[in-house]
Order: C-alpha cells, then sequence, then structure tokens
C-alpha cells in the first residue's frame, strides 16, 4: 500500500517542485534522483506482488472522490479557456459537456456509491508499473540533455517566431512529464472507475498541452485534435459510468466485470462505451492521426505518448475488458475489426512514409491495432500474446524514438534518406537504433515469437478475417522495418563521427532502453511464467496453449548471440581504408561523383521505394476512417438495441 501510495504522489509532487525550478544544474539533479526513486520503486513493487492474484487494498475516502471531481471540472475549466482563446467551437462545446456531466454524476448519482476497494493489484498491473515506472522515468531523464539543445534551436533559428514562442517554458515541460507519470500510476492500479477517470483525463490534457509545446499554429491546431478526439472518449467513459451506477449500483472496475459476466446483456452498453474511449486512446481508427500530429511536439512527448503512457493506457484497458468482450459479442467484434484494420492499413501507410517520426507513429498505431485485436479475441491466447506485445512494443519504440530525436539534432534531419552513413557518422546510436528496428520484427526477437503467437490464437478461434489482416499486415511491415535497416547499415567512405556530442543524460535514457529491449527479449521465457501465466490464470482460471517454453528459451538464447554480434565490432578498427569504388572514371570519391557513359558527371545514390502512389495516405486513410467509423457506430446503436431482444 505504501509503495502504491508513493508511485502515485511521488511523481506529482516533483512535477510540482519542477515547476518552480528555473536552473537546469538543479533540475538536472532532480530529475535523476526522482527518475532513479521511481524506478526502483516500480522493482520493488513488482517483486514484492510478483505472481500474486488479484489483490485488492481497502481504500475508501470521500474526500478524494471530491478531489477527482474538482480535477475534473478543473479539466474542463482548462479546456474550455484554451477553446475560447484560439476559438476553436467543438473544443468548448465537449469541455461543456463533459462539465455538465461531471457535476450531475458525482453530486446526482455517485454520491452515494462508494468503493471500499479503491486500489488493487495484479499481473498485468505489475507489468504497466514497471513500465511506466522505468521506462516513462527513463525518457524524463533522455529529456534533460534534448530540452537544451531544442531550446539552443529556439534561440538561435526562431527569428521567425513570436516571444512567446521561443520562451523557455522547460520548467512546465518537466512538471507535466512527471506529472504524466502520476496520472499512469492512478489508472493502472485504481479500481475505483471514478480515480482511472481521473488519471485518464489528465493524460489527455498533459498530452494536448505538451503536444502544443511550441505554440506554432501547426502544434496548436494538431494538439486540439488530440484534445477534441480523447475527449470524445472521456465523454464515452463517463457515460459508462452512469450505467454502471445504474445497472450495477457499482463504481468499483471488478465488481463491474464480476457483474457484467452475469448479466452480459446489461453490460452490453457500457462495454462498448469504454471500449470505444480505448479506441480513441489508442489512436485507433479514425481517431490515428492526432497521434501523427503529436509528432510536432519535442522527441521525449512522442516517445512518452508512444511508449510507456497515454496510448499503452487505451490498450490496458482493452485487456482489462477483455473477460466481458468473451460474453458480449457485439463490442468485441467492434474491436476485432476496428484493431484488424488499423493494424493492416496503418502498415500499408507506413510504407510510403520518408520521415522516420511518421514511420514510427504509423507503426506504433499499427502495433496497438494488433494489441486491441487480441483484446476483442479474448482468448488466454490471445491475452498472452497482447501483454508481451505491451511489453516488447514499449521497449523497442521508446528505444527508436530517443534515437531519432538524438540524430535529428546531430544530423540536421530525421527523414529516413538522410539517414546515409549513420554506420558511420554515429556508430554506436546507429547500432543502438538497428536493435531497435530487428526488435520490431526480426525473429528470434520478442515482437515476432508475440505476433506468431496471436496468429495460432486467431486460427485457433476460426478468426480468418483477421488471419488475412495480420498476414498483409505483417508483409507490410517487414517492408518499411526492412526498407530502414537496410538505409542504417550501408557503410562506404569515412565521414566525420558527430555522436562526440550527444548529452550523457541521452547516452543513460538510450543505454537504458536497449537494455531493457534485450532484457525483455532474454527474459521471455521468465516474463511469461511471472507475469504473463498468472495474470491468465487470473482472469480465465485456465492457462492456454501458448508457445512451447523451450521455444521460448532458443529465441532468449539466439536474441543475446544477434545482440553480441551487433555490438561486438564497435570498437575501432585499424584496417586500412579504401576510397569508394565507383566502378568507372571517379571524379569525387567522397561525395561519390563518377563520370558516366555520356562524358556527364552522376552521383551515385541508393534510395529506398515509398511506393506513395499505391500506399500514399490519401489513398489508404479515407476508406480505412469510413469502414471504421461505421463500424463503431453501428456496435454502439446495436448493443443498445439487440441484448434487450435477446
Amino acid at each position: 500500500m505504501l509503495l502504491i501510495a508513493f508511485l502515485i504522489l511521488f511523481p506529482l509532487i516533483i512535477a510540482a517542485l519542477l515547476l518552480l525550478l528555473r536552473g537546469d544544474g538543479i533540475r538536472n539533479v532532480v530529475v535523476w534522483v526522482s527518475a532513479v526513486a521511481i524506478a526502483v520503486a516500480s522493482i520493488m513493487f513488482a517483486v514484492q506482488y510478483l505472481g500474486s492474484p488479484w489483490k485488492g487494498f481497502e481504500f475508501s475516502s470521500v474526500a478524494a472522490d471530491y478531489i477527482a471531481c474538482a480535477i475534473g471540472v478543473a479539466i474542463s475549466g482548462v479546456v474550455l479557456g484554451f477553446g475560447v482563446k484560439y476559438k476553436n467551437s467543438l473544443a468548448i462545446v465537449l469541455a461543456i459537456i463533459q462539465l455538465v456531466g461531471d457535476l450531475i454524476f458525482e453530486f446526482g448519482f455517485a454520491h452515494n456509491v462508494h468503493v471500499e476497494v479503491g486500489l488493487y493489484v495484479d499481473s498485468l498491473s505489475i507489468v504497466m508499473a514497471l513500465i511506466i515506472g522505468i521506462i516513462g522515468s527513463g525518457i524524463c531523464v533522455y529529456a534533460l540533455g534534448y530540452m537544451i539543445d531544442f531550446q539552443k534551436h529556439l534561440d538561435e533559428h526562431g527569428e521567425g517566431m513570436t516571444e512567446l514562442q521561443r520562451k523557455d517554458r522547460r520548467p512546465t515541460f518537466f512538471a507535466l512529464m512527471f506529472l504524466f507519470l502520476s496520472a499512469m500510476f492512478v489508472i493502472v492500479l485504481s479500481n475505483n472507475m471514478t480515480w482511472m477517470f481521473t488519471g485518464w483525463e489528465i493524460t489527455t490534457v498533459c498530452s494536448f498541452l505538451l503536444i502544443a509545446y511550441t505554440r506554432t499554429d501547426e502544434a496548436i491546431n494538431n494538439a486540439f485534435r488530440q484534445i477534441i478526439m480523447n475527449m470524445l472518449g472521456g465523454i464515452a467513459f463517463l457515460a459508462a459510468m452512469f450505467f454502471s451506477v445504474i445497472y450495477a449500483q457499482t463504481l468499483s472496475f471488478q465488481d463491474f466485470v464480476l457483474f457484467g459476466l452475469n448479466f452480459p446483456w446489461l453490460v452490453a452498453v457500457p462495454v462498448c462505451l469504454l471500449a470505444f474511449a480505448g479506441l480513441t486512446k489508442a489512436a485507433q481508427m479514425p481517431f490515428h492521426t492526432w497521434l501523427l500530429g503529436a509528432m510536432v511536439a519535442p522527441t521525449p512527448t512522442s516517445a512518452l505518448l508512444h511508449s510507456s503512457t497515454m496510448v499503452k493506457a487505451g490498450v490496458f484497458l482493452l485487456i482489462k475488458l477483455a473477460p466481458l468482450f468473451a460474453v458480449c459479442v457485439i463490442p468485441a467484434q467492434m474491436v476485432i475489426l476496428v484493431g484488424g484494420l488499423t493494424f493492416m492499413l496503418c502498415s500499408f501507410m507506413a510504407i510510403s512514409q520518408t520521415n522516420a517520426k511518421r514511420v514510427l507513429a504509423y507503426s506504433t498505431i499499427a502495433n496497438l491495432g494488433l494489441i486491441t485485436a487480441c483484446a476483442g479475441v479474448a482468448t488466454p491466447e490471445a491475452i498472452w500474446a497482447a501483454v508481451l506485445l505491451v511489453v516488447f512494443h514499449a521497449a523497442a519504440k521508446s528505444l527508436l524514438f530517443l534515437c531519432v530525436g538524438t540524430a535529428e539534432h546531430h544530423i540536421g534531419s530525421r527523414d529516413i534518406e538522410d539517414m546515409d552513413l549513420l554506420f558511420e557518422r554515429m556508430p554506436w546510436l546507429a547500432r543502438l537504433m538497428m536493435l531497435g528496428i530487428m526488435c520490431m520484427f526480426i525473429a528470434p526477437f520478442g515482437m515476432l515469437i508475440a505476433k506468431w503467437a496471436t496468429l495460432v490464437s486467431f486460427v485457433d478461434s476460426r478468426q480468418m478475417a483477421l488471419v488475412l489482416l495480420l498476414a498483409f499486415g505483417s508483409a507490410a511491415t517487414f517492408m518499411f522495418w526492412g526498407k530502414w535497416l537496410g538505409k542504417l547499415s550501408g557503410i562506404a567512405g569515412s565521414p566525420e563521427n558527430v555522436e562526440l556530442t550527444v548529452h550523457p543524460s541521452e547516452w543513460a535514457s538510450i543505454g537504458l532502453m536497449a537494455i531493457i529491449a534485450l532484457v525483455a527479449c532474454i527474459a521471455l521465457p521468465l516474463m511469461s511464467t511471472l507475469f504473463v501465466e498468472p495474470y491468465i490464470a487470473g482472469i480465465f482460471g485456465q492457462l492456454g496453449g501458448d508457445i512451447a517454453i523451450d521455444n521460448l528459451w532458443i529465441s532468449s538464447i539466439l536474441a543475446a548471440f544477434v545482440f553480441v554480434i551487433l555490438f561486438a565490432g564497435n570498437h575501432g578498427s585499424k584496417a586500412k581504408r579504401a576510397d569508394v569504388y565507383l566502378a568507372g572514371v571517379s571524379v569525387d570519391s567522397d561525395d561519390r561523383i563518377y563520370r558516366n557513359s555520356l562524358s556527364g558527371e552522376s552521383k551515385a545514390t541508393s534510395r529506398n521505394l515509398y511506393l506513395e502512389s499505391i500506399f500514399g495516405e490519401g489513398i489508404v486513410r479515407r476508406p480505412g476512417e469510413v469502414l471504421c467509423t461505421i463500424i463503431i457506430v453501428v456496435a454502439i446503436i446495436a448493443s443498445g438495441v439487440v441484448p434487450p431482444v435477446l
């Protein structure tokens, strides 16, 4: 209980402290110490409750309920204020709806409903706490060095920006980062749905403020896209709590699930609404554009949104709803179809992207779609795959985002086509980036093992449409990751090493993410035994026929072997370097210019194939958005009509 209180309250206190600190020196100390404390506390928390079944803690506080209500009102007020300032009518309307809904719910419905068991722990919440506590705090450390360069760039190259846009707001930035962590701990450790909803909305408004950090027109527009889409999900979450009070007379998430298992026809609508909230937070189509818009924010924001927080809250909720998806057919089919389509179509669109951050964004949305589909299938095998996908995606994607952010600051671009010779210009960073990419799609790394388990679960549950979506989406995944990996591994010439000026805080965080990704792959059998299987046994009463433990150990050994090969040679070489051979009359070997057959000068270049005419956003996006919107609308309507008939 004390560790849970620490994980929730300590980041909140640090956020308030960082808001007051202006100097880099004291801020660096506070962030480093706080990040280490949160990481250690999350590990202690995991060790203390390792392998234990669902365990609730009796903690009921009327004051906490009122504080949650006050926070909800404050959040609506913040959105309302920004909506008025920037004349965004839709944001104003949604803020008013949520404000009125919060007040009606608290004083008209939930006032006499008390949840005795306010906090809980199970194996899934332990996994999430480790992701938030270690990866999330590591990203905060990375931001120390990154934001120094970011602010320096604004000061030196912000001639066209206003004084407000160039203003150093790093105290606010770091405060929001730690507030994010606190809110995520609230989401994954609260059994009280009111508290969970409060954490849910705090992550929404923090994301809004972080995306709008630079205050440019693009940043403001993307921030409002995020807040509008996620407030739609928040209102759906709030509506689901109304139904829970009316039908189940409870705001305990555990009691709501148990009630739904006994009376599935009464919870079809709230389950559908909660699933809708999860889809918006997980950036599933047609709500995926808010996550793409988040790329305008500084890289630590992108990493935090994509790996350890925000989007993981969405799939966390969907996985928690899996027992109800097993008995509520309509919400389950909605989640399955939207997740499957999102996986395939966003994988297609990733092929056409040359911007590394957009590739990572589409890959994130696609993998969240796969996790979403697994949650909807709701078999032990599918949930086993979903939880492992969450772990491997968090580790590998956080590593990739941090690598791309550092590379951008040192080569001046985030374009994949500008990453020629990165293996020579930034040898350690290139290898770490390659490790992250391999973790995402190559055997024997854990992501592919989890995808294989996903395929098996889809086949066993006779989800043939999902099998096809997974097959085509995985083929696209192989193409866009393979292109990037090939670009990184090219070696020619002797360019200047530019990674010598990378900040120590960046190296520390990137190294931490690499270690986490590697440990996750090597310790895959242990993770399955200690974390995933206890959770599955707790909710299904049995273990599924997942991949044999012997095969998991073989994959872990091979992953360690690949890691040794990748990094063993990065100690410098005394071998003689030869000039680039251009198979002709060289004009300038360093710039790879040669004299062609017509006596003209040509430059030897290599460029990936992006197939914009086939997989471009303008071609794929609109049909996917329309189809997923139809599926969601039909499912919500049908969930309110079909159950009473049955």
